[in-house]
């Protein structure tokens, strides 16, 4: 499904990319570093996690950019296993999982009309989700976290900027996975 959604919106991006080409005035969204603090509402997770997200923006076409990202959540979670040599009860283990990836952002901003105070946007990011998994004293069980996911890192993103300056603004980036708010700030 979330590959479903990602090609369609590079396909959106294209086509309305094509059809705005007649249009001579270009806004700049590249040379922007965003750092935020969000929640991953991961689909695997039986609650959200607390997250720490930074990306570097450029242009590459009108209205469109990439930008390398990393993010870093950590979590709790418990487990129940035993054995004859061991009793059975919750054993927990906590971890740790830095996607690593590109995001693809397209703005729709002349498009609404929107005032140049602000910024709407549609992205998909792609990348890999390294993870670390480290268990309590005493569990002898597998050690495989399987949660339903691999490595493969596919998010789904709209989201918007606001202006405070020149330099510098604050975005709200709501995501099929990992939704942050945070501070731009603009080279």
């Amino acid at each position: 499904m979330k590959t479903k959604i990602f090609t369609s919106l590079i396909l959106l991006v294209l086509v309305t990319t094509r059809l705005s080409a007649q249009d001579t005035a270009v806004e700049k969204y590249g040379n922007t570093l965003n750092a935020g603090v969000g929640l991953g509402y991961y689909g695997y997770l039986n609650s959200v996690a607390p997250a720490l997200h930074a990306n570097y923006e450029f242009d590459v076409a009108k209205n469109f950019t990439l930008a390398p990202f990393i993010t870093v959540y950590t979590y709790q979670n418990y487990y129940y296993w035993g054995d004859p040599n061991n009793p059975f009860r919750n054993y927990s283990y906590r971890q740790t999982v830095i996607p690593v990836g590109v995001k693809g952002s397209y703005y729709f901003d002349r498009l609404l009309k929107a005032n140049p105070k602000w910024d709407f946007y549609l992205a998909g990011s792609l990348g890999f989700a390294f993870r670390q998994t480290r268990w309590e004293n005493g569990y002898y069980g597998s050690t495989v976290i399987d949660n339903g996911a691999s490595g493969l890192y596919l998010d789904v993103h709209i989201g918007t900027e606001y202006h405070l300056n020149s330099k510098l603004g604050l975005f709200l980036d709501l995501s099929s996975g990992l939704s942050t708010f945070g501070l731009s700030v603009h080279f």
